[in-house]
């Protein structure tokens, strides 16, 4: 295993432009964390909570989160870094809301409240899978709100569904420009079989624009989930993939990928190709 640190400077960037903002806190996401204390690893985790994402899914994967946060290992690999961490986390479907504002977690009763804002997320409701979108909000309010500098800026993307509101060109830009930003962004797939075992083929739906067909190419056309999110969604220094075989196995991938993510290590193979 290799230890990836990004430069601090785009972290820091991120983390000047967002002081003013959080001078006086995000209203209703916690306590904004005192200018200049920084961090080893700032994380944002993004939830698809499409149209495929019913009530029980749902809440299977804001208890899995809450569990990590929860988790011994994870709380370990948190309180090894002096000042812990910063935390966010982003839903999104047809279009993406800050749902746990920046917060500090550097204890285990910090874990606790963090994981018990998580529990209370409501189901934000949207048809779409508009991932693009998703990682354009998190660029333009959401890293510009870290109220610290940090090492690491990683943003974490969940999902069982590739996205139907835009082109990979779109995507791709979107992404190439949080990591011109510093971020590194990882995957966790979510594979349900019978489901989702082959994606990209046939036609899909973008909000406003009726049924469009999928360019065919190399970007195109028939894929794995996984496979897609490892060409369209990975980018950064150390950036990997871990699936979920199912929702049942959500709260066990993130637990392992919390704990990569945190101590800045890659797991062993699997970035993939």
């Amino acid at each position: 295993m290799g230890v990836w640190i990004l430069k601090r400077g785009a972290a820091a960037r991120w983390a000047r432009r967002g002081a003013l903002v959080l001078a006086v806190g995000l209203a209703g996401h916690g306590p904004a964390a005192a200018a200049g204390e920084s961090v080893a690893t700032a994380l944002v985790v993004s939830v698809d909570v499409s149209q495929s994402v019913d009530e029980d899914r749902f809440r299977l994967q804001m208890e899995g989160i809450a569990e990590a946060l929860e988790d011994p290992s994870v709380l370990a690999a948190i309180t090894g870094n002096a000042g812990g961490i910063m935390f966010a986390m982003v839903t999104w479907a047809d279009k993406a809301s800050l749902a746990v504002g920046w917060r500090r977690i550097a204890s285990r009763g910090e874990a606790a409240a963090a994981a018990a804002l998580v529990r209370a997320v409501p189901r934000q409701a949207g048809d779409f899978t508009c991932l693009g979108q998703m990682l354009r909000t998190v660029g333009a309010s959401v890293l510009p709100a870290l109220p610290v500098a940090a090492d690491r800026v990683v943003i974490d993307v969940s999902g069982d569904g590739i996205d139907n509101c835009t082109d990979v060109e779109a995507i791709h830009a979107e992404r190439d420009a949080l990591a011109r930003g510093g971020a590194t962004i990882n995957g966790l797939p979510i594979l349900v079989p019978g489901e989702n075992d082959v994606v990209g083929a046939g036609a899909f739906r973008s909000p406003g624009y009726g049924l469009r067909a999928l360019p065919i190419g190399p970007q195109g056309g028939e894929t794995t989930l996984d496979r897609w999110y490892r060409d369209h969604v990975l980018t950064g220094p150390g950036a990997f993939l871990l699936a979920a075989k199912g929702y049942g196995d959500f709260a066990r991938a993130l637990r392992q990928k919390f704990v990569l993510e945190i101590s800045a290590l890659e797991p062993e193979r699997a970035r993939g190709n």
